[in-house]
């Protein structure tokens, strides 16, 4: 779970194998508006105090209300409605809770493979401290910017497999730490994952994910693998979707900082997104709702993260 809280759009889909980009040629969208509270627990939390003590305490938490008006817009055109341009956030991923903001391109194959791909303009974007681990005075805020760009193969030639590549550059403007812990970096990021119908109404889809990042300090470049397990199902009006998620992230050197010890992290995801339909018996309009928990439990203490976020709203399909 990515809780930059900058895009959640709740709602969810269980997409079928081969599903059409859309039912007729022309646009098609939806907006959602969600309400709810958000907590973070890091050392790398702008909102937190700017004044850190000692490297080795622990991260303070910040709770904030959450008021995020989203959506996404397609327009699908070609004899066979097989080719469509569009905005927004993905159903499928906002459902096991990734949420970015995406600008692409799909092409749907016969076989009822798709291809999609896309420029991630915001992900690699914000604001972090210049020097995180600055004990003597009060820390100061700098820009993060970076491009990311993706490309997801999905029904791999009329299969159940589908693949999810990104590739993304990240700088920061005042990155006032050690060499070890220089922090512009590149990172790609693979996905490999299997669609299992378990009955009409209900699919498991499981996960196997890699992702590297080389860093200008050695102690920020690493690698990562984990797993994920997605279950997607609908019963009348309503949908659901659950993600359980493990990861662990091992760094490649150690830092002066934390005594040349290899920071090695272990992160487990937690995401429940619901739908009811047809709300209040309004055409076009759903209530959606979510709940999510991720934590990183490091061995280096400074590094441990823990957040979650609970949150309501209406969506209408257009």
């Amino acid at each position: 779970m990515k809780i930059k809280i900058t895009l959640l759009a709740l709602s969810v889909a269980a997409s079928p194998a081969f599903a059409k980009l859309a039912d007729q040629q022309g646009f098609s969208g939806e907006i959602s508006i969600n309400t709810g509270v958000a907590s973070s627990t890091s050392n790398f939390n702008t909102d937190a105090d700017n004044n850190l003590s000692s490297i080795d305490q622990k991260a303070s938490s910040e709770s904030s209300f959450l008021v995020a008006p989203l959506g996404s817009v397609a327009y699908t055109f070609g004899e066979k409605l097989n080719h469509q341009v569009y905005t927004g956030t993905a159903r499928d991923d906002v459902a096991t809770g990734t949420v970015v903001l995406e600008v692409g391109y799909k092409y749907q194959l016969e076989s009822g493979m798709v291809i999609d791909a896309s420029l991630l303009p915001t992900i690699m974007s914000g604001e972090t401290w210049a020097d995180p681990y600055n004990t003597t005075s009060a820390r100061t805020k700098t820009d993060e910017t970076g491009n990311a760009f993706r490309l997801k193969l999905s029904s791999i030639a009329g299969s159940p497999f589908s693949l999810d590549m990104a590739y993304a550059t990240k700088d920061v403007e005042h990155d006032d730490v050690p060499d070890e812990l220089k922090r512009d970096a590149d990172t790609f990021y693979l996905k490999g994952q299997y669609r299992q119908p378990l009955s009409r109404t209900m699919m498991l889809i499981p996960s196997i994910i890699y992702q590297t990042r080389d860093a200008d300090g050695k102690a920020e470049s690493y690698d990562q693998i984990g797993a994920e397990v997605s279950l997607f199902g609908t019963a009348g009006r309503h949908q659901y979707a659950l993600t359980a998620g493990y990861n662990q992230r091992d760094y490649d050197a150690g830092s002066s900082l934390f005594n040349n010890t290899k920071r090695s992290d272990d992160n487990i995801n937690l995401f429940a997104a619901y739908e009811y339909d047809q709300f209040m018996d309004w055409e076009n309009w759903s209530f959606i709702s979510l709940a999510g928990y991720g934590t990183s439990d490091s061995n280096i203490t400074f590094y441990d993260e823990s957040q979650y976020i609970v949150s309501v709203g209406l969506n209408y399909k257009f």
